[in-house]
């Protein structure tokens, strides 16, 4: 059950950072930052899950990676985290410049790549 959750959770991902990658090549920042978003949270939620955490709301998100960070000894995934979140905001505000928001993805692609290895899966 909790393998079937972490894989959804990875297919999402995996989906919706394809679309931001196709967005941003477009221009469209906005809705790129969205699917960027949602990207870095559903690998959160894929690894959290697989340590048979569930993680429903943003308050969640950011304690697990603040405790994720801490446990790691990488106090980077927090400001990686803090570039997505803000690209979650700017989807609902579109105040970030077109290079911030390229940054920001670059940020995003980052930490989906230092978490991705520690998720466990069930196979």
């Amino acid at each position: 059950m909790a393998g079937e959750a972490v894989g959804g959770y990875l297919e999402l991902a995996g989906k919706y950072l394809a679309e931001a990658r196709v967005l941003l090549g477009k221009g469209d920042f906005t809705q790129a930052s969205e699917k960027l978003w949602g990207a870095v949270a559903e690998t959160v939620k894929a690894l959290a899950t697989s340590e048979g955490r569930l993680l429903r709301t943003h308050r969640r998100l950011w304690t697990y990676v603040d405790r994720l960070a801490s446990r790691l000894g990488e106090p980077e995934l927090r400001r990686l985290f803090s570039s997505a979140n803000t690209l979650h905001q700017n989807f609902y505000e579109n105040m970030l410049p077109p290079e911030t928001v390229k940054q920001f993805a670059l940020d995003c692609e980052k930490l989906i790549s230092r978490l991705k290895p520690l998720i466990k899966t069930s196979r």
